[in-house]
């Protein structure tokens, strides 16, 4: 089995001005742990997971006032979608993270979640629908 077999086609980007509270809205709504955290004047794409919501909210910061830009993963492990799944599953525990981008010729493609692998590897279901944006 392959990333492609298993990962999600559903992306959710956002931009890093989003607010956590929008952020988290967005993802509640298209059911993902993470978005895709797209900023034309950075480095390249970032991701920003539930966890990273968790962290700024336990900490006591401000939903609305905190910004995505600064709570991002902007260190981010790429995937891409002929990798076998055993690569991808070591890459995210080597890593200490739940969430892979898959990309395909510069291109983002899906999102690969440690779900997604349990649910490959049980033989749980196909893979996921079509991308979603949120400017």
């Amino acid at each position: 089995m392959q990333v492609r077999d298993g990962m999600s086609t559903v992306v959710l980007t956002i931009g890093p001005g989003h607010s956590l509270r929008a952020a988290a809205r967005l993802m509640a709504e298209r059911k993902v742990g993470a978005a895709v955290v797209l900023d034309p004047d950075g480095n390249g794409p970032g991701i920003l997971t539930e966890r990273d919501v968790l962290v700024s909210v336990g900490r006591g910061e401000d939903p609305d006032a905190e910004l995505v830009g600064a709570h991002l993963t902007s260190d981010v492990v790429f995937a891409a979608p002929d990798w076998p799944l055993e690569e991808a599953a070591g890459a995210m525990v080597r890593g200490g993270f739940r969430h892979l981008i898959v990309t395909d010729g510069g291109d983002i493609v899906g999102v690969l979640s440690v779900r997604d692998v349990v649910r490959m590897w049980t033989g749980d279901g196909a893979s996921c629908e079509v991308s979603a944006a949120a400017g």
